[in-house]
């Protein structure tokens, strides 16, 4: 017969020395936990063996309490499962002894908390972001990743760990991961870059932190992108920046207005590959304006080049980071979009000189990222499946957006214009009509379409409503179906 986990030890003292027998404490002990909901029902109970074991007792006294708590059906036994809190213990009878059990919790005081906590509103999970499908950003074709050979790579791995597996690793993550990584960028975004300017981490979320702190100060300037990224605007918001939004139009972030506004901002933030939201790419001369004008400033670029290997009229473009003779640039990537995001793998290359500074200021987050994936993604870039991986998905994606553009056009026509479509995993519509976008996306939300109201990704004065589509997992079979529902949404009233 199969043995039955044993259930997780609870916290039970037993005083030896006290006249309630040791049974009636161990009793009082679970009804008390049960009551106060701290055991819930199903939970599994550890063996009396265990438990005798634990409070360094006989198990007579624990083989007495189980008894009476599965006589008055606190416990029940389930064969192949063992001792579990009752799952037919009524609601009501918990909730009354619970308040009559104990008083209620009093708070006297001062209770502070940090100004930096209050900055951004609370946290809200907004309609547009509770589904799967069309057209949620950040979603991608996950029926569409290699599983069995990341799973062969997984099991490999397992079978070959050692005692290092076990251990903390290197601060700035796996060397041979960081060689891989720096060999892909030289090779496919042109960067400038050894293993040793390459930190880890958990995603793009985090290099912008850990870049905020060692770059930035309170009150420091920082130019962000308007419309932008709006997770990228509370982490300069958390570090206790002044944002200075800069306009984009067709070449991307304007320079010319950014210096206007502000010449001696200490960083820019900015998504030149493909911008979020509106997706253009940002020119070649603005890219050499923008690098003349952190040198000339004294100040830092922070480039997110978050999707970048989907292009869909044209080669990748070469990287700011690769154009940069000064080491002004810090550049973030990340694999969330490019394999899945549930791996939380990402990059940062940092110039040489400061490569000390972000090791100081990882050291006392995190000190440093979990091992295992990195090794495993490293052999499937290394042998070549990271390559043919891309290339599929760049067919894929490309079919997806090209009957999403045509089913809008077809569809949508003169109501919309269409922006960003030539690269990356979204594109951007902006309305004609003065609508409320963000209504219209929670109608949407209720027809389980997944639409991200532009307007939300302004800092300022919103000049345009519309939306932000991902097609990444939306199939073209269902596409037409989905434009035509939001077809529906915009000529309703």
């Amino acid at each position: 017969m199969k043995k039955a986990p044993s259930g997780i030890l609870p916290i039970i003292a037993v005083d030896r020395r006290a006249p309630k027998a040791l049974y009636r404490q161990i009793y009082d002990a679970y009804r008390a936990a049960i009551v106060d909901r701290r055991l819930r029902s199903g939970q599994r109970i550890p063996s009396t063996r265990a438990l005798a074991s634990e409070l360094g007792v006989s198990r007579f006294p624990v083989l007495n309490a189980y008894a009476q708590l599965l006589a008055e059906s606190y416990f029940e036994s389930r064969v192949g499962a063992g001792t579990i809190v009752s799952s037919s213990l009524p609601e009501q009878l918990i909730s009354v002894e619970s308040t009559g059990a104990r008083p209620a919790a009093t708070r006297s005081g001062p209770r502070p908390v940090s100004r930096c906590s209050s900055i951004l509103p609370t946290f809200e999970r907004v309609p547009w972001l509770r589904g799967w499908g069309a057209f949620s950003v950040g979603q991608i074709a996950f029926d569409q990743f290699p599983l069995q050979v990341w799973s062969n790579l997984v099991t490999r791995h397992c079978r070959n760990m050692g005692a290092r597996s076990f251990a903390y690793g290197d601060h700035m993550g796996s060397k041979a991961f960081r060689e891989t990584i720096a060999s892909y960028l030289r090779t496919a975004r042109s960067l400038r870059c050894e293993a040793e300017q390459i930190m880890i981490v958990s995603g793009s979320q985090q290099a912008l932190e850990i870049s905020a702190r060692v770059l930035l100060d309170p009150g420091s300037r920082v130019w962000v992108e308007e419309p932008g990224y709006a997770l990228a605007r509370d982490v300069f918001a958390l570090a206790g920046c002044h944002l200075v939004p800069v306009p984009i139009d067709q070449e991307g972030l304007d320079v010319v207005a950014g210096i206007k506004r502000c010449r001696k901002a200490r960083a820019a933030f900015v998504t030149p590959s493909h911008q979020f939201p509106l997706g253009v790419t940002m020119s070649a001369s603005r890219r050499l304006q923008l690098l003349d004008w952190a040198q000339s400033a004294g100040s830092w670029i922070i480039e997110d080049d978050y999707d970048s290997e989907y292009r869909y009229e044209s080669l990748p473009i070469a990287s700011l980071q690769g154009l940069d003779v000064n080491a002004r640039v810090i550049y973030i990537g990340t694999f969330s979009k490019v394999l899945f995001p549930a791996l939380r793998l990402g990059y940062i290359v940092i110039p040489s000189d400061l490569v000390d500074r972000f090791l100081t200021i990882r050291g006392a987050m995190d000190l440093g990222p979990p091992s295992f994936y990195q090794e495993v993604l490293a052999d499937f870039i290394g042998e070549g499946h990271f390559a043919r991986h891309i290339r599929r998905m760049r067919v894929l994606y490309r079919e997806r957006r090209s009957a999403l553009v045509d089913n809008i056009r077809k569809e949508l026509g003169s109501m919309v214009d269409v922006l960003g479509d030539q690269a990356g995993m979204h594109l951007a519509v902006t309305l004609q009509n003065t609508g409320s976008d963000v209504r219209i996306a929670e109608r949407a939300a209720r027809q389980n379409l997944w639409i991200w109201p532009l307007s939300l990704s302004y800092l300022g004065e919103v000049s345009r409503q519309g939306f932000i589509l991902g097609f990444g997992s939306a199939t073209v079979g269902e596409i037409p179906r989905a434009v035509r529902k939001l077809r529906s949404l915009l000529t309703s009233k």
